[in-house]
């Protein structure tokens, strides 16, 4: 069994509290930060995918095409959501580790949901879908 067997003091328990929630508003810093970017490349890259289909001819080569771009992005957006969510389940880890119960991270459940959209739009866009 983990946790302190007699319960925590009130200052304890309130400082337990505010670091928990800390931990929350990062996560969800990051869960703001990585659906922008995989919102945004995802829309990148279908934006100029219609407008290629409307131009009837093909788009000039660049150094790195739209789609190439919009997968850096998603990509960008689902690693960063990821290594992210590792380090938050770390440190909720050390604190029930330490001090017993933490209540579920409901960002952690976000961010999971969003990675998962962040998966999908990624193999959307790999497999030009």
């Amino acid at each position: 069994m983990s946790g302190p067997a007699t319960p925590l003091p009130d200052a304890t328990r309130l400082a337990l509290d505010r670091t928990r929630l800390a931990y929350e508003r990062t996560l969800m810093a990051w869960v703001r930060t990585s659906a922008s970017l995989i919102s945004f490349g995802f829309t990148f890259y279908k934006f100029f995918q219609a407008f290629a289909d409307t131009q009837q001819r093909a788009m000039p080569e660049r150094l790195i095409s739209t789609r190439g771009a919009a997968l850096l992005l998603i990509s960008v957006g689902v690693f960063g959501l990821m290594l992210t969510m590792i380090e938050h389940r770390r440190h909720l880890h050390e604190l029930r580790t330490e001090y017993g119960h933490v209540p579920m991270s409901v960002a952690g459940v976000m961010a999971t949901v969003i990675s998962l959209l962040g998966v999908l739009g990624l193999a959307a866009v790999l497999f030009r879908l």
